[in-house]
């Protein structure tokens, strides 16, 4: 069996992250979704939990980072091409996200990225099949 990877986010709305990423294009398991959580499938083995603070919380005994002020950690998700990557964070600002640097070009990789609803940072790259060993 593939090892999969369930990275857990804190969010402010539930009802409003899912129809942002909705928007973005992914999809949902409705198995691992009631009023405090929901299970974004990202890949086969990639899934990210959205959970309310509440619930986030009895996951923690620290306290949730602001991540609109400072960064708990950056998502980096590949994409199948240069144009995707733009066409993720077009689709990210109409959605209401927000930018934070301007794309990177750096010849055999390509890279941008946005803030969703909770400030959390996603960077959507792609590389140059040729520079993958």
């Amino acid at each position: 069996m593939n090892t999969k990877i369930f990275v857990n986010l804190p969010v402010k709305s539930l009802n409003q992250s899912v129809e942002f990423f909705t928007s973005l294009g992914f999809q949902f398991n409705s198995q691992f979704t009631d009023e405090t959580s929901t299970c974004m499938i990202v890949s086969e083995d990639i899934f990210v939990m959205l959970l309310t603070h509440e619930k986030f919380k009895t996951f923690t005994p620290k306290e949730i980072c602001d991540s609109t002020k400072s960064t708990e950690v950056l998502l980096c998700l590949s994409s199948e091409s240069r144009e995707n990557v733009d066409d993720m964070v077009r689709k990210a600002i109409a959605a209401g996200g927000i930018t934070y640097k301007e794309p990177q070009d750096h010849g055999f990789m390509y890279g941008h990225g946005f803030q969703d609803l909770d400030g959390h940072i996603w960077e959507i790259i792609y590389m140059e099949p040729t520079a993958i060993n």
